[in-house]
């Protein structure tokens, strides 16, 4: 017997996406596999390591703790969604680049979506405030110092693009 698919119209990255699930898959499945998005990484699937974060509604959201069907009528940002119009790196991924803030690159996205939501709410954060940004996000590689700086160097990148 076949499990029954519920159509879902998931927006995300701007677009509108309709597709066909079973009740119980994760958005971050549904991202990666039924829309191709394969920027969200699914790492631990209990919603501790950060990776599969993404922003919903402009919050950071675990991805693998959220069913797909539970996401209609929201917007969803994936890390493929963080560029710049024109393509270009968007400034918290600037500044990942520029910092050194990652080395395997596997928590990258869950980083870059959560510090895009960090920095909307706290546009200036002290060093302190950088280090609690991204307390609940968990990195193997980099030991935090350059992803620490990479928050602080974002913060002046994006004050310089709307100044």
């Amino acid at each position: 017997m076949s499990e029954e698919l519920h159509d879902v119209r998931l927006v995300v990255n701007g677009t509108t996406h309709h597709t066909q699930v079973p009740a119980r898959r994760l958005l971050s499945d549904a991202l990666r596999h039924d829309l191709a998005l394969t920027g969200t990484h699914v790492g631990c699937e209990h919603g501790v390591c950060g990776a599969c974060t993404v922003l919903v509604d402009g919050k950071p959201m675990r991805s693998c703790l959220i069913f797909a069907v539970s996401a209609i009528d929201t917007e969803i940002t994936t890390v493929e969604g963080l560029t710049e119009p024109d393509g270009s790196l968007g400034p918290v991924q600037q500044a990942f680049a520029e910092c050194h803030g990652l080395q395997c690159g596997f928590c990258t996205p869950g980083f870059l979506t959560t510090i895009t939501a960090g920095l909307a709410e706290n546009p200036c954060p002290t060093h302190d405030e950088a280090r609690d940004m991204i307390a609940g996000n968990l990195c193997r590689c980099t030991g935090y110092q350059n992803i620490v700086k990479a928050v602080e160097r974002a913060a002046v990148l994006i004050e310089e693009r709307t100044s």
